[in-house]
C-alpha cells in the first residue's frame, strides 16, 4: 500500500515536498509552489485537472494515469496510486518527527475533545499541531500531517470512521506514540455492523499501539469498562475517579463544576462554555493529557474555562428572538441521549431563563437500526417533558406515534414552519447530523 521509500517516485515526491510551500488537492484552492496530488472520487477526477494545478503554479503534479502525463515533463510524477501516494508521503514526513502523537478517535466528542487538548496543551507548549475542523479520514489525517512543515511539539491527530479496518489505515499513517478512545458509542451502526463492531473498528487505534509501540501511553476514563478491556495490558494512564485523577468532585451546574488533581488540590468551581457531563468527560480527558505533557494543574483550568466552541458542537448562539443551543454536526442515540439529558438539566436549573424547546433532527448511518433509534430517541425526549420538535423521515415516522410532536419532511420545511409562527423567548436545542444541516434554522429562530 505505502510506496517504497528508495523508489524514484517517492523520492522525486519527497524532494518535490520539501521545496513546495505545501501539498494540496484541490485546484480551486491551488497556488504557487505546492505540490498537487490528483486524487479521485465518485464524480470526479483529479488526473484531468492535473495541468491546469501545474498552470496555477504548483511545482509538481503527482497523478496515477499515464495519458494526463506530457512527454518529458519532469514536473509530473506517475504513480500506480495517487492517494496512496500521499498516504506514504504523510507516513514519511512523520516519521522524521521525534515529539508526542496523540492519536484520538471515539464514537462521541472527538472533535471537542481535540479542541479542549490544543487549548490545554497550548498553556506549556508553543507548537500544537491539531487536526482542522473534520479532517480525519483517509485523506484528512495525511494532510493533517503534511500541513506541519516544520515539526510541532505535540501533534494531535483526530481519527474518524465509519466502518472496520479504517482507524487501522489510519493509524499506519500517522504512527501515534499516545492513544484516546473517548468512548464507545452508538456511532455509525450501518458501517461498523452493530455495537460490537463499533467496539472492534475503534479498538483499532488500541490494537496499533499494542502492536507497534507497546510503550507508549494509552489515556483511559475509568468509569468506561469498555474502555479499560480495550486497554488491558498497555501503558494505561487512567483518570476520571477519585483513585486515579484528575476527576469532576462536585458539580454545581450543567456548566459549573470543581475537579481534584493528582495534587489532591480541589480547583473551582469552574465555569465552562460547554455544558454537561459528555462535556466534562471531555475536558477531563483534555486535562489529564495535559497534565501528562507538563501543564500545570492551575494552567488546565484556566484554559479549558476559556476556551468557547465555534464549531456547531455544543455552541451557544443568541438570535433577535432565542437562544440556541446548536449542536447539529452529529447525532447518534448515545449523543442525542447526553445532549438531551444536559438539557433538561439546564432547563430545570434555571426555570425562568426562556421556555425549553428540542428540535431533534435525524441520526445518519444507523442502517437496520434507523427505525428503532429514531422511536427511542424521541420517547425519551418527551419522557423528559420537553416540548419537541422533529425534522428529517426518520423522526417525521417515529412522530406518527404522538400527537404533541411537530414533525417535518425536511429542514425547509421546519425552516418554513419557524417564519411563520415567529418563535420568541425560547431556549431551543437544535441537536441532528450533519446531513439534515439544522444549522439553518438558526437565521429563522
Amino acid at each position: 500500500m505505502f510506496l517504497s521509500d528508495s523508489s524514484p517516485q517517492f523520492e522525486a515526491i519527497q524532494a518535490h515536498f520539501d521545496a513546495s510551500t505545501g501539498v494540496t488537492t484541490d485546484t480551486r484552492a491551488a497556488g504557487a509552489g505546492q505540490l498537487f496530488f490528483a486524487l479521485k472520487g465518485e464524480n470526479f477526477n483529479g488526473n484531468a485537472y492535473a495541468q491546469q494545478a501545474i498552470d496555477t503554479g504548483c511545482i509538481a503534479a503527482v497523478v496515477d494515469e499515464s495519458e494526463h502525463v506530457p512527454v518529458d515533463d519532469a514536473r509530473f510524477i506517475l504513480v500506480p496510486n495517487a492517494l496512496e501516494a500521499l498516504q506514504s508521503l504523510a507516513r514519511w514526513h512523520r516519521r522524521r518527527w521525534s515529539c508526542p502523537v496523540i492519536g484520538l478517535t471515539g464514537s462521541n466528542g472527538k472533535t471537542t475533545t481535540k479542541e479542549l487538548m490544543k487549548c490545554v496543551l497550548e498553556a506549556a507548549h508553543s507548537h500544537v499541531h491539531a487536526t482542522v475542523g473534520n479532517f480525519n479520514n483517509h485523506i484528512g489525517v495525511p494532510l493533517t500531517l503534511l500541513a506541519a512543515r516544520t515539526e510541532p511539539d505535540i501533534a494531535i491527530i483526530e481519527m474518524g470512521a465509519n466502518a472496520q479496518k479504517e482507524i487501522a489505515l489510519l493509524a499506519r499513517i500517522a504512527e501515534p506514540n499516545a492513544a484516546v478512545i473517548t468512548n464507545i458509542g452508538r456511532a455509525h451502526l450501518e458501517g461498523f455492523g452493530g455495537e460490537d463492531g463499533v467496539m472492534m473498528g475503534k479498538g483499532e487505534l488500541f490494537d496499533f499501539i499494542r502492536n507497534e509501540k507497546p510503550e507508549s501511553p494509552v489515556f483511559v476514563n475509568s468509569n468506561h469498562p469498555k474502555l479499560l478491556k480495550l486497554s488491558e495490558g498497555l501503558n494505561r494512564r487512567e483518570y476520571g475517579a477519585p483513585s486515579s485523577a484528575p476527576f469532576v468532585s462536585e458539580v454545581h451546574a450543567e456548566d459549573a463544576f470543581a475537579w481534584v488533581g493528582p495534587s489532591g488540590a480541589s480547583h473551582g468551581s469552574l465555569k465552562v462554555h460547554v455544558q454537561g457531563e459528555h462535556n466534562r468527560e471531555n475536558i477531563m480527558t483534555a486535562i489529564a493529557i495535559g497534565l501528562h505533557y507538563g501543564v500545570p494543574e492551575s494552567a488546565c483550568s484556566q484554559a479549558v474555562a476559556a476556551y468557547q466552541p465555534n464549531n456547531n458542537r455544543s455552541q451557544w448562539t443568541s438570535t433577535q428572538h432565542n437562544r440556541i443551543l446548536l449542536d447539529a454536526y452529529n447525532a447518534n442515540p448515545s449523543s442525542m441521549r447526553a445532549a438531551l439529558t444536559s438539557f433538561k438539566r439546564m432547563v430545570d436549573e434555571t426555570p425562568g431563563a426562556g421556555k425549553p424547546l428540542c428540535i431533534l433532527g435525524d441520526m445518519a448511518e444507523l442502517g437496520e437500526h434507523t427505525a428503532a433509534a429514531h422511536e427511542e430517541i424521541l420517547a425519551f425526549a418527551l419522557g423528559l417533558g420537553l416540548q419537541t420538535w422533529a425534522v428529517g423521515p426518520g423522526f417525521d415516522h417515529a412522530a406518527k406515534a404522538y400527537k404533541n410532536v411537530v414533525a417535518f419532511a425536511n429542514t425547509e420545511d421546519a425552516a418554513a414552519h419557524c417564519r411563520a409562527t415567529e418563535l420568541a423567548d425560547h431556549r431551543i436545542l437544535l441537536k441532528g447530523s450533519r446531513s439534515i444541516a439544522l444549522e439553518a434554522l438558526v437565521e429563522v429562530l
